[in-house]
């Protein structure tokens, strides 16, 4: 059975078939826009909504396989929320030794820090939680091509 897909929206095939066999499972969407459909390695913004548990269990698969990549760099999360404490990333099974938490300090906004970690190369996915806009998504975009890395926005409905 094939189902429809919206305009400007991917597919994420590996949950594809378990959120629509559970109706109360989150919804998962990666977004498309014209600022990072020229380079989609720059930049992606995953939304998850639906019962937090499933949010978190899908949030850490995702994770999960980032924090296992060959790259010897960092997996670097940046402003993260409460719930995903160092017990969190312990529990979910995340490579914990290539992970790097990291929140905002003084003046320095949550879009400044994860900037400044793009382009520093240092990380080869910085994940972020923010509410952004087009000028803060090519900011990240920018950025994250200058560092070679990967910038990954997590939207939590």
């Amino acid at each position: 059975m094939q189902f429809p897909q919206s305009l400007g929206r991917s597919q994420l095939p590996l949950f594809h078939d378990a959120i629509l066999a559970n109706p109360v499972a989150p919804m998962l969407t990666e977004v498309a826009d014209e600022a990072h459909t020229e380079e989609p390695e720059a930049f992606s913004e995953l939304s998850l909504r639906g019962a937090s548990g499933h949010c978190r269990h899908l949030l850490a698969s995702v994770l999960r396989e980032l924090s296992e990549e060959q790259d010897a760099r960092w997996l670097t999360l940046i402003g993260a929320p409460a719930s995903l404490s160092q017990a969190w990333l312990r529990e979910s099974g995340l490579n914990r030794e290539r992970i790097l938490l990291l929140q905002p300090r003084g003046e320095q906004s949550t879009l400044e820090l994860a900037c400044e970690a793009l382009r520093l190369g240092r990380s080869h996915t910085v994940v972020s939680w923010l509410q952004l806009g087009q000028k803060a998504r090519r900011q990240l975009a920018q950025a994250a091509r200058q560092g070679g890395a990967q910038s990954l926005n997590i939207l939590l409905g």
